[in-house]
């Protein structure tokens, strides 16, 4: 009698943003997002065929912590409906967005109701004519799941919270490293904690603090290796603990999409106002304090002044990040610039110069007759600004096949060409270059070589652990470092460093509403 008290005394006595009475039987939960990075500064569309898919049991393949048996996966009855992920590239067509949301929708009204949305999304997707496409999103899905149900969403920390995606969000959280080591520890997080939220009865947080800053700075600016950011992210863990708090995040934003909700984002989830409050405000002053000390993750120039210090270097192998066409940023990919000026230098002209590999520029032509041609054969055919010749034509590629391999899931072919002493790798559609096996398989080996360009920003682990020297060279692209140089015409006004003497902003909390109380 007195435990039936209780409960009825829970059903009509909790403030409506908490969910009512712990689960006894499994909580039923869904698994849905879309994932891309894309800019708007590139001429490049993404499209369907672009982004991989996964739909139903197959997407249980992306998240080891809910493999067949783990503990996580029998804590609730799981109803994947799609994920799809693309590599970073140009903003989504309208028609390939539309139908990849209108796919979730049917399959999300399928098992309806549902107590839990695991929602997996970057955050940094633009989409032709829509401003805020996560946030679009995520109303169109509660308009099928209602309100009732708590939505955790995970993202990249170079996503970009609007107040509707704030608002519609119950638990949200990013990642803390960049690059980003810790991506499949934060998804696991955000599910744990929709998973303890709803097993509890806590369901929705009480209070979201949602406070936007007006800083935008590029990702190989605000790299978790070195400070302020290392800092700033290592605030987050400690904070998260604090009584009456559940997640506390920090997005840097993406710098390379020309939209209104484009900025640095701070959000504090939890039951006690005054510690969400407190803690929020605290991580946004120290995020503006510090604003003035970011800077690139590794030493920068031009590309004739890395190449100089390269050649004149003893330290082996010197890499050298081609920054401004990087396709893990949501570059093209295929900007001959870099490339072209390689070709002009004397250096690589013989075979005894400075053993160099440079990874890669697109050329279907190109790997076709390679193909036909055959390992240990000459071709002279062209590569590259098919889709963005903004800088540079097509470049002329005059040399020895040394390696054509098949069957790689980004390039699916790729084909290496050595003219002197530059190794040029090719591909039938662009890939990035992260993994030291990325190289080996081709024959190549990164290790052994004086100098190695990649089209990267910072370096991924494995290659920052290869280096023993790097620059970072300020070329040109669609995801260019001097933000100064591109043409926003959208975003927020002042922004820092674009604005570098304005005021002091507003940092006080705004209070996302609870998904409860939303029309």
């Amino acid at each position: 009698m007195n435990h039936l008290l209780t409960v009825l005394f829970t059903l009509f006595f909790t403030p409506p943003c908490i969910a009512q009475v712990p689960f006894t039987n499994l909580p039923r939960i869904a698994i849905a997002g879309i994932a891309i990075e894309s800019s708007t500064f590139s001429p490049a569309l993404s499209t369907k065929d672009n982004f991989s898919q996964k739909r139903g049991s197959e997407v249980f393949e992306l998240y080891p912590f809910l493999k067949e048996g783990s503990t996580m996966r029998k804590r609730a009855m799981w109803f994947p409906a799609m994920r799809a992920r693309s590599l970073p590239g140009g903003a989504v067509t309208r028609e390939t967005y539309d139908a990849f949301v209108n796919e979730i929708l049917d399959s999300l009204k399928q098992n309806l109701p549902y107590d839990g949305l695991f929602f997996d999304i970057h955050g940094a997707m633009s989409v032709v004519g829509l401003d805020d496409p996560e946030g679009d999103f995520i109303q169109k899905v509660r308009k099928v799941i209602g309100k009732q149900t708590v939505v955790s969403t995970t993202m990249d920390l170079h996503g970009n919270v609007s107040l509707p995606l704030a608002e519609n969000s119950d638990l949200i959280n990013c990642y803390r490293m960049a690059p980003h080591e810790d991506a499949l520890i934060t998804k696991e997080r955000a599910l744990a904690q929709l998973l303890d939220r709803l097993e509890s009865g806590k369901g929705k947080p009480a209070f979201k603090a949602w406070i936007p800053i007006p800083i935008l700075l590029p990702g190989e600016q605000t790299s978790t290796r070195i400070e302020p950011a290392k800092s700033l992210y290592a605030m987050l863990p400690g904070i998260s603990r604090r009584p009456g708090i559940i997640e506390a995040s920090v997005w840097m934003g993406y710098p390379w999409a020309d939209e209104p909700r484009i900025h640095a984002v701070v959000m504090v989830t939890g039951d006690a106002q005054q510690q969400v409050k407190t803690a929020a405000e605290e991580i946004a002053h120290y995020f503006w304090n510090v604003r003035h000390h970011f800077t690139f993750v590794a030493p920068t120039g031009t590309l004739d002044e890395c190449l100089n210090q390269a050649f004149a270097s003893r330290k082996k192998p010197f890499f050298i990040s081609d920054s401004g066409d990087n396709p893990t940023a949501g570059g093209a990919g295929d900007v001959t610039w870099t490339l072209m000026e390689l070709l002009k230098r004397k250096e690589f002209k013989s075979a005894n110069g400075p053993k160099t590999i440079y990874a890669s520029i697109p050329g279907p032509e190109l790997v076709a007759s390679a193909r036909r041609i055959g390992v240990g054969g000459k071709i002279s055919a062209y590569a590259g600004a098919e889709v963005d010749n903004r800088y540079a034509p097509p470049v002329l590629l005059e040399g020895e096949i040394t390696a054509i391999k098949e069957g790689d899931p980004n390039a699916e072919t790729e084909v290496v060409v050595k003219m002197g002493s530059l190794s040029v790798i090719v591909t039938a559609k662009r890939k990035p270059y992260h993994r030291e096996k990325d190289f080996t398989d081709l024959n190549l080996h990164p290790r052994e070589a004086d100098i190695v360009l990649v089209k990267i920003g910072y370096l991924e682990p494995q290659l920052y652990d290869m280096q023993k020297d790097w620059l970072l060279a300020l070329t040109p692209g669609g995801v260019d470092q001097y933000l100064d140089r591109l043409s926003y015409k959208r975003i927020q006004r002042p922004m820092y460093p674009l604005d570098k003497n304005m005021k002091d902003p507003d940092l006080t909390v705004r209070w996302a509403k609870s998904s409860n109380d939303l029309p």
